[in-house]
């Protein structure tokens, strides 16, 4: 069996890309992970399957590399709605459901040829921030750990982060963990993402936790956030510890596109 797919990346964190609207495609966990690999598959942070919505354009479905199903991805989101304005499917304002619920989306502008987008994701709100002595704890869509740390280029993001995401505190569902660079201009994050199992170049759901940590932290909103992938801003609303309006923007690109045999 032949199946058509498209891979899209958002400042590094790439996805395979499957529209399902015409079918109903069931893969097992051990082959999304097979799709998923970078050396004997077509190589993915993650994959997801764009399928028909009653309500809204599209439906979009998540799973990680390891082939497990997740709630959110903001890049995955930002480029599954790049594909669908891209393929037609949706215009420049659009609307998708997705396991943590429904999520807007704006193709802002077109970079380059038609195949490179900067598009702002709306958020889910984030009802509750968890502050401790070194750490901040919120779910923006999946579960983030945000710690600020000195020199975060220094930091063994696979080796520190691998104790966090294991660590009995967040058993046994695990966390993603975000490490954290903070000074007056920007900030700077490097993630380990829980279900790559691996530090990514960027993460959508884990730089919003990181904006919104760095605001409790300072007061100041509206940091540029830089990534080893590229560059994201964040914006949101905040009322007695209550974030509302959330948006992630950065740039979604289509890699290439083809045909790979189940």
């Amino acid at each position: 069996m032949k199946i058509s797919f498209y891979k899209y990346q958002g400042n590094g964190n790439d996805f395979i890309i499957i529209d399902d609207r015409k079918t109903t495609l069931e893969f097992t966990t051990e082959q999304i992970a097979s799709f998923c690999d970078r050396h004997f598959g077509i190589g993915a942070d993650g994959l997801m399957m764009l399928s028909q919505s009653g309500q809204h354009d599209f439906s979009m479905l998540y799973y990680n590399s390891d082939g497990q199903p997740a709630a959110m991805c903001g890049n995955g989101g930002r480029c599954i709605a790049a594909f669908a304005y891209r393929q037609g499917i949706a215009g420049k304002k659009l609307k998708f459901d997705a396991t943590d619920g429904a999520h807007e989306a704006v193709i802002n502008k077109i970079l380059k040829d038609d195949c490179c987008y900067d598009v702002s994701l709306k958020m889910n709100d984030v009802e509750q921030v968890e502050k401790n002595k070194e750490y901040f704890f919120l779910n923006t869509g999946v579960p983030h750990y945000v710690e600020f740390v000195d020199k975060v280029a220094e930091v063994d993001v696979e080796k520190e982060g691998r104790i966090t995401r294991f660590s009995e505190i967040f058993a046994p569902e695990g966390t993603n963990v975000n490490f954290v660079e903070l000074n007056k201009d920007r900030i700077f994050v490097r993630t380990y993402e829980r279900g790559v199992e691996g530090e990514t170049l960027s993460c959508g759901t884990g730089v919003t936790a990181s904006a919104i940590a760095a605001y409790l932290e300072t007061g100041k909103k509206d940091f540029p956030v830089h990534t080893t992938g590229g560059e994201f801003s964040v914006s949101f609303r905040e009322e007695n510890g209550r974030f509302t309006d959330v948006w992630l923007r950065g740039p979604a690109v289509m890699v290439f596109e083809g045909v790979v045999r189940l």
